[in-house]
């Protein structure tokens, strides 16, 4: 289980993880106005038990599992380097046997088991996974299966009636209620792209992946967290994955077996009644400001400005920045997008294809072979060791650029660049566009100075 904080609340992953130091079994009427029975009777059978088990890749997962162990008084036994995760997922195709679920529930699986509510069992096959958005799809091979219609979740209305299917702690079918108390929920940290419906329809460790439906029995949501202070239980607040984000995710990993998000390049910022004001825009607070455009992407080479207000991305309006994120985020590489502006409150439209961010990466190499991946500032001090020192400071060195596979380090000062006195970035620019196919770069480091070589090529 997956701990995220916020302020003093903790949004808990609703999956129920189980170390395996302890061994696993895995052995359309409308509802009446009284009782959602009868279109429970149609759905339930669509939700499933997800048991899996999951190899320790990370840190964080095999201190917890230690942890448990001294707990129990177990240790003096070796720790496993497995652990059971208990959650549930939802038919959605019955035909090809193709089922939603929770990436966290199934990521790293060695075997996945899906039990139905008739308590038939199957090893499923993970047919794709995308963690940024905690997506997931499985096949399993059945007969007479049942799958759940996936609604339009842009269609769902605060105060709408919905009920929660899936197997909290472990106890398979059971059936929650409440409505929807949000919608468009973001910046909570839970996961890399956030649109989250908030339900009060109790949400408990074993319902990620389970199905948040409406009252005609469709598909709105797959349920993934809840907030939980100081990690007690249920306390109303938990969190649904849109059925719309969820079929974006879910048609990429079944044509693609990926997701391969395109690159547009900016930075964006919800726009508040004081931006507004400042950027004249009246009463009129929707949309989001483009706070930088990247060198080298897409969004600068269409023409975009740091200042434009985005008010529509293919059509789709656009509330916040938010949207921007969810919207650009589940398209593909190449896809072209078009996007309404406000440049000095005159409206434009422009013509974006999205790029592979590797693409960006060549580019930028390409225009900087020698420095690319450094950040640098200009530096001046007047040193006890070193005297007046006049260069150029590094900052930063990504650690597969060529820069920092020569050795140079953040805290370097360069002085010279092929014996040529360098004082700042700009002489630094000079120098290395007439150079050849390598740069011996001359570093302060600390009390001494050393001679480096950057190669262009490997």
């Amino acid at each position: 289980m997956k701990n995220h904080f916020l302020a003093r609340a903790i949004f808990i992953i609703c999956t129920l993880a189980i170390t395996l130091f302890t061994p696993i079994s895995f052995s359309a009427a409308s509802p009446t106005d009284n009782s959602l029975a009868p279109m429970l009777q149609r759905v339930m059978p669509a939700v499933v038990n997800i048991r899996a088990k999951i190899k320790i890749t990370d840190f964080n997962t095999l201190r917890e599992i230690q942890k448990q162990f001294q707990s129990k008084n177990n240790a003096d036994q070796p720790v496993p380097d497995t652990y059971g995760s208990v959650g549930s997922g939802v038919i959605i195709d019955a035909k090809n046997g193709y089922l939603l679920t929770n990436a966290h529930v199934v990521a790293d699986a060695q075997f996945i088991v899906v039990t139905l509510g008739d308590r038939r069992h199957f090893t499923a096959k993970l047919i794709g996974l995308d963690k940024p958005s905690d997506i997931a799809i499985l096949q399993i091979k059945g007969k007479n299966l049942t799958a759940i219609p996936m609604a339009n979740s842009n269609d769902i209305k605060v105060g709408d009636v919905v009920a929660a299917i899936g197997n909290p702690y472990g106890l398979s079918q059971s059936v929650t209620s409440g409505i929807v108390s949000a919608v468009g929920r973001n910046t909570l940290g839970i996961e890399s792209y956030e649109n989250f419906i908030q339900t009060d329809a109790p949400i408990n460790p074993g319902n990620s992946g389970g199905a948040l439906i409406n009252t005609q029995g469709e598909l709105i949501g797959i349920n993934t967290a809840i907030l939980a202070p100081n990690k007690e239980g249920n306390v109303g607040i938990g969190f649904a994955i849109p059925s719309n984000m969820a079929k974006s995710v879910m048609l990429q990993l079944l044509q693609f077996g990926n997701v391969k998000r395109g690159l547009l390049g900016i930075g964006a910022q919800d726009i508040t009644p004081e931006l507004a004001n400042s950027f004249n825009l009246g009463d009129e607070a929707k949309g989001a400001v483009v706070t930088m455009v990247q060198p080298h992407s897409p969004a600068q080479q269409a023409g975009m400005l740091t200042g434009d207000i985005i008010k529509a991305v293919n059509n789709i309006a656009v509330n916040n920045a938010g949207d921007v994120v969810n919207t650009i985020g589940f398209l593909r590489v190449n896809s072209k997008v078009n996007i309404s502006i406000l440049r000095n409150n005159k409206p434009l439209s422009i013509s974006i294809a999205l790029a592979d961010p590797s693409k960006r990466k060549q580019l930028i190499e390409q225009a900087d072979p020698f420095f690319y991946g450094v950040g640098m500032q200009d530096f001046t001090v007047l040193s006890p060791i070193h005297g007046n020192v006049a260069g150029v400071l590094i900052v930063a060195a990504d650690e597969d650029s060529r820069a920092w596979q020569s050795d140079l380090r953040p805290g370097d000062v360069i002085t010279s660049i092929n014996q040529s006195p360098v004082r700042n970035i700009n002489e630094l620019k000079m120098v290395t566009a007439k150079a050849g196919k390598s740069l011996l770069v001359n570093v302060l480091r600390g009390a001494s100075a050393l001679f480096l070589v950057i190669n262009k090529e490997d």
